[in-house]
């Protein structure tokens, strides 16, 4: 990339996935959930999951695409990025191939140009194939579309080199990544470390995982490790489970690694789960991780995605906005 880019602008903005606990409990409604980021504060950008938020998606109605964008109006927020699903398991014993992924993906992206969304995040359970296949009609909508890369990945993951090398052949400007910063972080989350400490999770138990989590190994070995050593201080085999899902929720790859694929960054997912006494994600250092995208050149929205309703019974609203807080006392400093 360029040795001196010009610097870029990270625009604020949420996703309703970190409010899944309040919808799941029917607690708000979807446009109640619209209306929570305005009165929060924590747009203007607002990204829905597709399947998770519009009943019927991803055929969409017009009275729903009207209603949806004078909901963006009355709000004052922008519609930042739709996540769409690669569903290529959904059939018993058969995965889709490229051309199968491609016609399931076509109605997600026509409904988020239809609702005015710029952005599509989509996920590598699609081959990179099917990116070939759909940019005839990705180019013609005008809409950039691309996976995230989530934990345990990195960009130098065998899926993310094989998107990497279909990009290069193709050259388009609508081809992406989106990167969620879990993939950055230091450590695990002190509150999902609490909670199994309050289920009976041994405390050598715990500390075995965070020693392998921190490790350089592959995420399959780190599990295969974690669960040989667990059995041998006869750890119980369901709490063995409950923490060998660290080592695909988080990784400890190098945020600079991001410098890689800058150019092809479409948008940004702020992972984050709880906050330190002095305000800081006390396991992603956004510290660091922010100021690189600003320095790197990239232009564009970031939602802020609590995951934190996976093991806890929260509705997320003071979360974001306290993630809010600190990102923009981050991007205000520079």
């Amino acid at each position: 990339m360029n040795a001196n880019p010009t610097p870029g602008e990270v625009k604020l903005g949420t996703t309703l996935y970190s409010f899944t606990a309040a919808f799941h409990a029917r607690e708000a409604t979807f446009e109640q959930l619209v209306a929570m980021v305005a009165q929060l504060g924590v747009g203007p950008g607002l990204e829905l999951v597709g399947f998770q938020s519009i009943r019927g998606f991803p055929a969409i109605s017009d009275e729903f695409a009207d209603r949806f964008r004078e909901l963006m109006a009355r709000h004052r927020l922008e519609p930042s990025c739709l996540s769409a699903n690669a569903d290529t398991g959904i059939r018993r014993g058969q995965m889709m191939n490229a051309q199968e992924a491609a016609d399931y993906l076509e109605p997600q992206i026509r409904a988020a140009a239809k609702l005015g969304f710029p952005v599509v995040k989509t996920q590598f359970a699609a081959p990179a194939e099917s990116m070939r296949l759909l940019l005839p009609l990705i180019e013609k909508l005008q809409i950039k579309v691309g996976p995230e890369i989530h934990a345990p990945l990195g960009v130098d993951s065998a899926p993310v080199m094989a998107y990497r090398e279909l990009y290069a052949q193709v050259n388009s400007p609508f081809l992406g990544f989106v990167p969620d910063f879990g993939t950055c972080a230091k450590t695990l989350p002190a509150s999902y470390l609490e909670i199994l400490r309050r289920r009976g999770v041994e405390e050598q138990a715990l500390d075995l995982a965070v020693s392998i989590w921190k490790g350089s190994e592959s995420p399959q070995w780190k599990r295969d490790e974690f669960n040989r050593r667990a059995a041998q201080l006869n750890v119980d085999p369901s709490k063995a489970s409950a923490l060998s899902v660290m080592f695909s929720m988080l990784s400890p790859h190098k945020p600079q690694a991001w410098l890689e694929i800058m150019p092809q960054i479409i948008h940004l997912h702020g992972k984050f789960y709880d906050f330190d006494a002095h305000g800081d994600e006390s396991s992603i250092p956004y510290g660091e991780i922010l100021p690189l995208f600003v320095q790197g050149g990239y232009r564009g929205y970031m939602s802020s995605e609590w995951e934190g309703h996976l093991f806890a019974w929260e509705a997320g609203y003071e979360q974001v906005r306290q993630h809010h807080r600190l990102c923009g006392r981050i991007l205000a400093a520079l």
